[in-house]
């Protein structure tokens, strides 16, 4: 799937599903400065069972990013079931390696995902939860068309209680991509 970036300079991402072979990817994400405002690294253990979790999500998605045009794998990004007040909606995040950060490839991922969630029907809507204090996630989901609704209480991981912002997008606003 490939996304034109939607009116955003800069280089396309392309969303590739996540294999067994995309363990490496996990690892590289479970550090210090790529799990700060999810809790902190996890345990090997942890790790192996998060892969197995994407590699057999029932509903939704996990995918590499990849860069378009260089075909270099960039971050991680999925949408999956999650219960919200009274009802199933899609949830989003994302992770963008460091040495690719800051140059747009999140709000293109952000934009391609929600097309991949709006393709697998089932819910109307696409939230992600970032952390309120978390800067660059909250300005990928206002850059990527989602909607601020407010703060709420979450906690992640469970049991760890955190405030953040609950941004939606309305995945009938989300249009197809354009064919090159």
């Amino acid at each position: 799937m490939e996304n034109t970036g939607g009116g955003v300079t800069g280089e396309d991402v392309r969303l590739v599903p996540y294999a067994d072979g995309d363990l490496w990817l996990l690892r590289r994400h479970n550090s210090p400065e790529m799990t700060g405002h999810l809790g902190g690294p996890e345990t090997e253990e942890m790790l192996l069972a998060r892969h197995r979790r994407y590699l057999r999500l029932a509903a939704g998605g996990m995918f590499r990013i990849e860069s378009a045009g260089s075909g270099e794998t960039v971050g991680l990004i999925g949408f999956w079931e999650h219960e919200w007040r009274g009802g199933t909606v899609w949830e989003t995040g994302w992770g963008i390696l460091p040495e690719f950060q800051g140059r747009g490839l999140a709000v293109r991922a952000a934009r391609a995902v929600a097309g991949a969630a709006r393709d697998a029907g089932r819910h109307q809507c696409l939230h992600a939860f970032p952390k309120v204090d978390h800067l660059a996630s909250n300005a990928v989901c206002r850059r990527a068309g989602f909607t601020l609704l407010g703060t709420v209480a979450f906690a992640y991981p469970k049991g760890n209680p955190i405030t953040s912002n609950d941004w939606r997008r309305d995945l009938a606003d989300v249009r197809p991509p354009r064919d090159g």
